[in-house]
Formats: structure tokens, sequence, C-alpha cells
């Protein structure tokens, strides 16, 4: 009986295994998305950013993988708790890289049209500054889940506030363009939608490390994480 019990257990971590190393890819690709999308935006690569939408699908394929591999463990390998409570948090990241993908994607589609309008100063380069900054953090959050980091997770979670102060600072930026000359109204508001989706995937790389926490306490964060000071928050999320 000892040795069937090893057995499941052996075949349980190999599927798991298995699983992580789809997530991985879906992070990998979601960093290269957002990556080339803020690129696309600074150089003004129309082209560039439709391979970005386009691969976007190849990242919900992933995650539509990973469910079902997921649905298909807890049904055959029948999880005791510890394990269970991997493989929803594998499947709750999953789902976080999802969104995030489809963040970078909206940053692709808007770069595209604003290629047709007059380029607003230095936005671009703070939007790519941000986007690297947002890219490294969630990064950091999938190395923390492989190795189960709780201090690298717990890093990540309070290092987000410098992407909210970012934005914070850009929405400002933006505010005062459009104040400036209504003439620069319509492409503020894609560059400050652009800014609000990394500022989300950096919620996202948030979420993954807390999830992080979760597995190797059994329980989440009980305090709410600290948003930069003076952080404006408005709606328009797409």
């Amino acid at each position: 009986m000892m040795n069937t019990d090893r057995h499941i257990a052996s075949a349980f971590d190999r599927d798991l295994e298995g699983v992580q190393a789809l997530v991985l890819r879906m992070g990998g690709l979601v960093e290269s998305a957002l990556a080339e999308s803020a690129d696309a935006l600074e150089l003004g690569d129309a082209s560039l950013a439709r391979k970005v939408m386009m691969e976007d699908a190849v990242i919900d394929v992933l995650e539509e993988q990973v469910n079902s591999e997921c649905a298909r463990l807890i049904a055959i390998r029948a999880p005791t708790a510890s394990d269970l409570r991997t493989v929803l948090a594998v499947m709750k990241i999953a789902s976080s890289l999802e969104r995030c993908g489809d963040y970078a994607k909206n940053l692709a589609k808007r770069s595209i049209v604003l290629t047709q309008m007059g380029a607003i100063p230095g936005a671009a380069g703070s939007i790519r500054r941000m986007a690297r900054l947002v890219g490294l953090l969630l990064q950091e959050a999938l190395d923390a889940f492989i190795a189960r980091d709780v201090p690298a997770a717990i890093s990540v979670r309070e290092r987000d506030i410098e992407v909210d102060q970012m934005y914070s600072s850009l929405f400002r930026e933006f505010l005062t363009y459009m104040l400036e000359d209504p003439a620069n109204i319509t492409a503020c508001m894609h560059l400050h939608f652009i800014a609000k989706n990394i500022e989300r995937v950096g919620d996202h790389a948030t979420t993954i490390a807390e999830q992080v926490i979760y597995l190797s306490t059994g329980s989440l964060p009980n305090l709410e994480r600290l948003k930069g000071e003076g952080v404006i928050q408005p709606g328009g999320q797409d």
C-alpha cells in the first residue's frame, strides 16, 4: 500500500511539474508581449504591435491547457488538501497571466492608433520604463512561485507601490498636456489607458506573489497592500 501511495504521489508531482511548465511558458510570453508592446509604442512600429495582438491567442490556448490539466489532476489524482491548494493556485496564476496578456494586447492596439497622432514628448519612454519595471516584477513573482520563496514574494508585493507611483505621475503629466492644448486630449487618453493597463499587470504580479505566500503559509496576507501616497485611481479599465 505504501508503494502505491508513493507511486501516486510521484505521478502527481510529475503532472504538476508539467502544468507549472505551461504556466512558466505563459509567463515568458506575457513578459515578451509587454516589452514588445512598449517597444512598438516607442518606435511607432505598427507591425510589431500587430504581432503582439496575434500572439495573444497562444497565451489564451495555454491557459485553457492549464485549466484542463488541473481539472484532470483533481479528478484522477484526488490530491490531498495541500496539493489541492497548489493546483488551485496554479489555476489562479494562469488566469492572472491571461489577463496580463490581454492588457499587453490592448497596449499594442492603442499604440497602432497613436502612430497616426502627434507624439506627446517623453511619454513613450516613460511608458517603456514602467513596462520594464512591471515585467521584472512579474518575472520575480513567477520565480518566487517556482521556488516557493516567501521573502521574494513579499518583496514583489511591496515594490508594486513603485508602479502605482509611476502611474500617478504619468496621469498628472497627461492631464497637464490635455489642459495646455485640447488637441492633445485624444492621444493623452490613449496613453492614460496604456499606463493603466500596465498598472493592472503590476496588480496581477502582486496577486501571483500573494499566491506564493498562500501556498507556503496556508493563508493570504491579511493586511491591505499600501498604494503610493497620492496615487490617483480613476476609472477606465479596458
